[in-house]
């Protein structure tokens, strides 16, 4: 595989290579101590930082024998399948894949229970890039090694096009780009955080509704730091609407007459408002370019509604698309 750096910032390798290729930093250091990666032609340590136009050539190994997954039964959304990939529509409180806590009941288990072909990239079976646990939307599975390592190019090269619907509280001035470097928190190990010292990270968001005490807004990914998007909507003073980690006070920074809207809302809102509305890439094996899209979920619609002051956005089957989401997104 191989991959050319095209941020101005530099990182470590091992940082570079563990997002782009969705792998962990132990197993990026094991391809680096074993000679499997190369940058400009020669040999590289975990700790060298790359520059712009740095070309990385990775041998990816044969596959281990998968991890044994547990079967689950639960019911998935496929909203497109072939024998390369699937599009999926998670739902908000389902875990990607096993951790502590969650071995068995994980969207991966699901699609084991399902008889799903799944990929196994350097050992990360079928997943390109990942969702919250909480947050609902559109995600791409690979079923084989080739289809995962075409999209994670793809994905490494900003070809892949994904965008988010939030509720977010108060009122952006307009377009707003915010490119700011994100990293593991210091102090607390399960948030993260705006450091200097973290990874790149640029995400652009644009008004698509204007309510009383938030706006409804398009979101869309240039790079897929953990958290990103909520990361960056309190950095900038706005953050999502019922998201208890990144909240920032959540109802209580609005003052005035809409503060009553506010808490209102808040008291509406079980979970981060915060959904992959649209999915756009190359299909990697026929070229054909592929576009999805998911509305505003079941479960945030009192939200939506109450933000409007529309009952009728309770009912709506394409809300989004009744509100402007898809107005001027190319």
């Amino acid at each position: 595989m191989r991959l050319q750096v095209t941020s101005a910032i530099t990182e470590r390798i091992d940082r570079f290579l563990a997002e782009q290729l969705a792998l962990s930093r132990t197993v990026v250091g094991r391809l680096i101590a074993g000679n499997a990666v190369t940058v400009n032609g020669e040999g590289a340590r975990a700790s060298r930082r790359l520059s712009r136009g740095d070309l990385i050539q990775v041998v990816i190994p044969e596959a281990p024998p998968p991890r044994t997954l547990v079967p689950s039964h639960r019911p998935l959304d496929v909203v497109f399948e072939d024998e390369h990939l699937l599009v999926v529509d998670k739902p908000a409180g389902l875990v990607v894949h096993p951790a502590p806590g969650h071995w068995d009941d994980t969207l991966l288990n699901a699609l084991v229970g399902r008889g799903t072909r799944l990929s196994q990239a350097v050992g990360r079976p079928g997943i390109l890039h990942r969702l919250d646990r909480d947050t609902s939307g559109l995600m791409i599975v690979t079923k084989t090694d080739a289809a995962h390592r075409a999209l994670a190019r793809d994905l490494a090269s900003r070809r892949v096009l994904r965008t988010y619907a939030a509720l977010v509280w108060g009122h952006l001035d307009g377009a707003v780009e915010v490119d700011a470097s994100v990293a593991r928190h210091p102090r607390d190990r399960k948030r993260m955080a705006v450091l200097a010292t973290g990874r790149a990270a640029r995400t652009h968001f644009s008004v698509v509704a204007r309510f009383e005490s938030c706006d409804l807004v398009r979101a869309r990914l240039e790079s897929g730091r953990t958290h990103q998007i909520r990361v960056h909507c309190e950095y900038i003073g706005h953050p999502v609407v019922g998201d208890r980690v990144y909240g920032g006070g959540g109802a209580k920074r609005i003052s005035g007459q809409p503060r009553a809207h506010a808490d209102a809302l808040d008291r509406a809102t079980a979970r981060q408002a915060l959904h992959a509305a649209r999915l756009g890439f190359q299909h990697p094996a026929s070229g054909h370019a592929m576009r999805f899209g998911s509305d505003w979920p079941v479960d945030l619609r009192p939200a939506l509604a109450l933000a409007g002051d529309d009952p009728t956005l309770l009912d709506r089957h394409e809300a989004l698309a009744y509100l402007g989401f898809d107005t001027g997104e190319s």
